[in-house]
């Protein structure tokens, strides 16, 4: 049975590579033959491949290849190979057949050139020189489309380096700077060289053909070697050895300023006619603007980095007790600096607080804002206020830092998360300036938002009317559970709303739970990076370099308590100053809400949280009833009282045998009893109902109201275990 690479050969077919990362081209036997090259598997770079491909080729090949990358689907062009002298020596077709990594992979077979199909008539000249004139703009255009591209210095010049076209295919690059009266090397490209001989850095008046032009601004083209040797006999000898035969030194300008020169190279022989100095002149402007945008990116990013790393607490912060990761980056975008961050602040109390917020802009203000922000919070927290006071000084102070209160010249709002932890007992204290809820993972790996009551951002209103309210909710972190706080970037990047990123973040989670706390935060981030999977209801992104561009800034805390910590609550109740609600142990989760009066929407709220707390339950008609049970003991508080209504719900015990208690308390002191309604009566049946469905049930007062309560097992306990009141 022969090879498959057998039969390729054997029907003139060759296989080539293009390795994206290393910017070479992998060629088999049969492919370097049909290059013009001896018959034996060969890399070629970039620059090699381009000198024997015709540009206007080259260009056709280029969009061929976007196009089979956009579309996934197999393309192919031809294209001439030609020899050193422009000769065209045969014409191949090549398919891009699929993408490996970030590679294409390709076949190339000769076909009959395009006037043996058409005709003598449609014969395009063999010679180099027979449209010298429209592949020298090809080629700039080219040049400046690529140049334009790259994001950094070393990139621009690679980019320079690659560039070529048959009869200019430079063997080497340089780029040479200038620090005082000292000429340095600052970058080269090509075939390695040993440049000890020629003792960089050296003084700018030496007799160089470099420092030369960064002396007069002037350009100095060398035809041969015994030109270069006549001119600079100092440094002939260093450069001899390395068999060159032209070079072209030009002097990199940009807004009328002298910011280097730039060395082009050649093993072959070039006649610099005023055709080709005026290529090379155009190449060098483009080459200078690209390399001065670039320095200026640079230097950009430096500050951001800078301002960053001042303006962030440690990279590791403590919280006494529990394990803690945090994580910021910056949008991919601007001056990569914005006004996200986060803080952990110990306490006068001996519990630590938490904030993450986002100053609103991406820009340097909004980093200068937010760090003002985040001392005056620290401020406020360190003096031991409590969580809702701290977002409403915090408040104030943002409106009149910025001008909210008056026609300001660039007021600023943030939205904040601030929250109190007692480590020995997991009690979470939340106060919430319209930043997203915060998330927990459950020992199973299960993320659930918890829902918490909020204020409008920081800053909105004016000094009079920021600082409202900022009501504070009280949540329960069981050990082994992980809490996370995080911006919008983290969920709503890519155009996303906030149930399709919360939902990939949930399927991130899934089987990593237990994965050491600084892991979990880089996967987070990283899941950041994927394209949206096709979640029912919802429309599926693509990541594209685009939306990669739009990403925003991402600030993340999680925050774990180990397993096996167990401990009883600061205050007896999930919500302060209501006593009488058990204690937390390590096998308890539990849920507190409060439903005002003109809070009805509320009720469905609570229904969403009670059946998330249940996802575990087998039984789908036991979850169903304690929903229901849940939302007509709301609905009765709402109706028939005038005050709001207190849920406390908690589960306990071991998977598969937990008990489900709820109970509900409000302001009234009338009890409720069983009753048979009338036919025709509006109420009295919800207490049937809740007799009928769950284990146990009954009323008790409390303080200035009543406590009314249901008991709910997993599973249904036997016959004569009964109910009772």
């Amino acid at each position: 049975m022969m090879r498959t690479e057998d039969v390729l050969a054997a029907s003139r077919t060759g296989v080539w590579v293009w390795d994206q990362a290393r910017g070479v081209g992998v060629l088999d036997a049969t492919a370097a033959a049909l290059f013009g090259l001896d018959a034996a598997p060969t890399t070629l770079s970039q620059a090699a491949i381009r000198s024997r491909i015709p540009i206007q080729d080259w260009m056709e090949m280029q969009r061929v290849a976007v196009l089979e990358q956009s579309e996934g689907r197999v393309a192919e062009c031809e294209f001439r190979v030609v020899d050193d002298t422009g000769r065209v020596l045969r014409t191949l077709r090549v398919r891009l057949n699929r993408v490996v990594g970030e590679g294409l992979v390709g076949t190339l077979v000769e076909v009959p050139s395009f006037a043996e199909r058409e005709g003598p008539e449609h014969e395009r000249p063999g010679g180099f020189d027979w449209d010298w004139e429209r592949a020298r703009e090809a080629f700039v255009l080219e040049a400046g489309q690529a140049l334009s591209e790259a994001s950094t210095p070393q990139e621009v010049l690679r980019e320079a380096a690659a560039l070529a076209m048959p009869g200019f295919s430079p063997d080497g690059i340089a780029i040479y700077s200038r620090e005082g009266d000292r000429l340095w090397l600052a970058e080269y490209h090509g075939t390695p060289i040993d440049t000890s001989g020629l003792n960089f850095p050296m003084d700018i008046s030496a007799r160089y053909p470099a420092a030369e032009v960064l002396r007069t601004g002037r350009a100095v083209y060398l035809s041969t070697p015994e030109e270069y040797a006549e001119r600079y006999p100092r440094y002939w000898p260093v450069i001899a050895q390395y068999h060159r035969s032209s070079w072209a030194y030009l002097p990199l300008v940009v807004a009328g300023r002298l910011i280097g020169s730039w060395l082009v190279a050649f093993t072959h022989p070039v006649d610099f006619t005023l055709e080709n100095r005026a290529m090379l002149s155009t190449l060098a402007r483009l080459l200078a603007q690209a390399l001065s945008r670039t320095f200026l990116q640079d230097t950009e990013r430096e500050l951001a980095a800078d301002l960053q790393h001042t303006m962030r607490p440690s990279p590791r912060p403590v919280v006494p007790g529990m394990q803690v990761a945090a994580r910021y980056v910056p949008t991919g975008g601007g001056l990569r600096v914005g006004g996200d961050w986060y803080d952990v602040i110990p306490l006068p109390s001996g519990r630590v607080a938490l904030v993450i917020g986002d100053v609103q802009g991406h820009d340097v203000r909004a980093a200068a804002v937010m760090a003002q922000l985040r001392i005056a919070l620290r401020a406020y927290a360190s003096e031991g206020h409590r969580p809702d006071a701290v977002l409403s000084r915090a408040s104030r102070f943002l409106a009149g830092l910025t001008g909210g209160d008056a026609a300001g010249d660039d007021p600023r709002f943030a939205t904040c998360l601030y929250l109190e932890v007692d480590p020995p007992t997991g009690t979470l204290d939340v106060a919430r300036a319209g930043h997203l809820d915060p998330g927990m993972v459950l020992t199973d790996g299960r993320l659930l938002t918890r829902p918490t009551a909020g204020g409008l951002p920081l800053g909105v209103g004016g000094m009079e009317g920021a600082g409202g309210d900022y009501p504070t909710t009280r949540l329960n972190l069981q050990p082994g559970e992980i809490l996370l706080l995080c911006t919008d970037g983290l969920v709503e990047t890519g155009h996303r709303d906030l149930d399709v990123g919360w939902a990939r973040l949930g399927r991130a989670l899934r089987g990593l739970s237990g994965m050491e706390l600084g892991d979990l935060a880089d996967a987070l981030i990283e899941s950041v990076q994927e394209p949206t999977a096709e979640i029912p209801g919802h429309a599926v992104t693509a990541t594209t370099a685009l939306a990669r561009a739009d990403r925003d800034d991402i600030a993340l805390v999680l925050l774990r308590r180990p397993a096996g910590v167990a401990g009883e609550p600061s205050e007896p109740s999930g919500v302060p100053g209501v006593p009488g609600v058990p204690g937390v142990s390590s096998r308890v989760r539990r849920l507190v809400l409060v439903v005002g009066q003109s809070e009805p929407a509320k009720i469905a709220e609570a229904r969403r949280e009670l059946t998330a707390m249940l996802h575990e339950w087998v039984d789908a008609e036991r979850v169903f009833g304690a929903v229901l049970m849940l939302s007509e003991l709301l609905a009765n508080v709402l109706r028939h009282t005038d005050g709001d209504a207190l849920l406390v719900a908690e589960l306990s015990g071991q998977p598969g045998d937990r008990l489900l208690r709820i109970e509900v308390s409000d302001p009234s002191d009338q009890l409720p009893h069983l009753r048979e309604p009338g036919e025709l009566a509006s109420s009295g049946r919800g207490l049937l109902l809740m007799d009928s469905l769950c284990d146990a049930w009954g009323s008790a007062p409390r303080g200035m109201g009543k406590t009314t309560w249901f008991e709910l097992h997993e599973r249904q306990p036997a016959e004569d275990e009964g109910s009772g009141t």
